[in-house]
């Protein structure tokens, strides 16, 4: 699976995006997401990996998910060691967003755009890549019924989009 159920058909039509995912090197490793704020205009209070669409002078997705983490959670960008970028992952909203997966050494030092993330927060690495504490739902969505996957973790639902996301890194560790 590399993106939301029937997405990804129009690839042309969609706008490039980049997400970056960031691992933690604690004695157990952690996944950094962030809590978007309750006023945002698209995807308010939900959780997500650091990122957005890419900018016409954004040389690669790496750039992009880097410019965009610093710009969101105030991570420098020499902070993160680049391990990967997986393949695209389209949704149904219109973006094609490639995830850049990115090695951070602790202590972290973020400072959170507060106009755009409530909240920054990690949960294990072992938790998320442990299949079953990922579930499989469906809801309607214009018209259909579709399926996506959530992982619930201290009261925090992660689905959607930064679940799929999960999903396949599981996949192409596994």
């Amino acid at each position: 699976m590399y993106g939301d159920d029937g997405a990804g058909r129009e690839a042309a039509a969609l706008t490039p995006a980049s997400v970056l995912v960031p691992i933690v090197a604690h004695e157990r490793l952690t996944v950094v997401f962030t809590q978007r704020t309750s006023h945002l205009k698209h995807h308010s209070g939900q959780v997500s990996f650091p990122g957005g669409r890419a900018e016409p002078q954004d040389p690669t997705p790496e750039f992009t998910a880097l410019r965009e983490a610093e710009e969101e959670i105030g991570l420098a960008r020499e902070r993160v060691e680049v391990l990967a970028r997986m393949p695209p992952y389209c949704t149904r909203t219109g973006f094609c967003v490639t995830p850049v997966v990115g090695l951070l050494t602790p202590p972290l030092e973020l400072a959170p755009d507060r106009r755009e993330v409530e909240e920054v927060f990690e949960v294990p690495l072992a938790f998320l890549l442990d299949p079953r504490n990922r579930q499989r739902r469906t809801r309607e969505f214009q018209g259909q019924s579709v399926g996506y996957y959530v992982f619930e973790y201290q009261g925090r639902a992660i689905w959607g989009a930064t679940a799929g996301m999960l999903v396949n890194l599981y996949t192409m560790l596994a």
